[in-house]
């Protein structure tokens, strides 16, 4: 008899499903959202313009372009991939996300009340809604990705 135990997989609840599909989602539009601003120019880059409030304007989208391609992507991917597997890590850089989403939107948001509503405060704010209720949801369950003797933290060797 092999000394190798057989484990049952752990049921995934749908809530965590539906974190991930909607994680893959986000990435998915990130990546378009992002593409489409960039390839067709939609929004100049700071040199190019001369005036202050102009440049500063851009220099705040394209900050958020680069930011986006360069952490939130790669943490949506992740948290899409990881949590599907129940994986630690995916429930970390779920947690990320969310407050990636949760912060920027704010900052967007509140640019846009004193400008005007910008594609990304029109597409984003559902993700940042479902970022709010997500993280807590993560919280809640943080069991499933936590509890398991390879990650037992109190056991010593």
């Amino acid at each position: 008899m092999s000394n190798i135990s057989q484990t049952t997989p752990k049921p995934r609840p749908a809530g965590v499903s539906t974190i991930a599909i909607i994680n893959g989602i986000a990435f998915l539009l990130t990546l378009a959202f992002w593409g489409m601003v960039a390839i067709e120019k939609r929004v100049p880059f700071p040199s190019e313009l001369s005036v202050m409030s102009e440049r500063a304007n851009a220099a705040v989208t394209w900050g958020f372009l680069v930011g986006d391609i360069i952490f939130s992507a790669p943490l949506l991917l992740v948290a899409t991939v990881c949590l599907w597997r129940l994986s630690a890590l995916g429930w970390t850089a779920a947690q990320m996300v969310n407050i990636l989403w949760i912060y920027s939107m704010t900052i967007i948001l509140m640019r846009d009340a004193f400008t005007v509503l910008s594609p990304g405060g029109m597409v984003f704010p559902p993700f940042a809604l479902f970022a709010v209720w997500a993280t807590v949801y993560l919280w809640k369950h943080r069991s499933l990705f936590w509890a398991s003797e390879k990650y037992d933290l109190h056991h010593e060797s």
